[in-house]
């Protein structure tokens, strides 16, 4: 229970990042609101799911989550390009 537990934990880490980009720095009112609750619900998930599992692993894993989804999300519905890396000339 607490895997799954910690993978909505992680979904909702992911909404909150998309709704603090969509509130333009909190300017934006349903934006916003969604943020503080995604974090809230998030981070109360996560808690929760720490109760049986390592912090380490627990936290690795969130993170996780919430990288490779917010990566995805600014992919396919934001149309973010990936960042490419350029190494220098010699």
């Amino acid at each position: 229970m607490a895997w799954f537990v910690l993978v909505i934990a992680g979904i909702f880490e992911v909404i909150w990042a998309y709704a603090m980009k969509q509130s333009h720095g909190f300017t934006r009112l349903w934006p916003s609101i969604i943020t503080i609750v995604g974090m809230l619900i998030s981070f109360g998930l996560l808690s929760w799911s720490m109760k049986s599992l390592p912090l380490g692993t627990a936290y690795t894993v969130w993170t996780g989550i919430g990288a490779i989804g917010a990566f995805i999300v600014g992919v396919a519905v934001l149309g973010s390009r990936p960042a490419r890396c350029v190494l220098p000339q010699r």
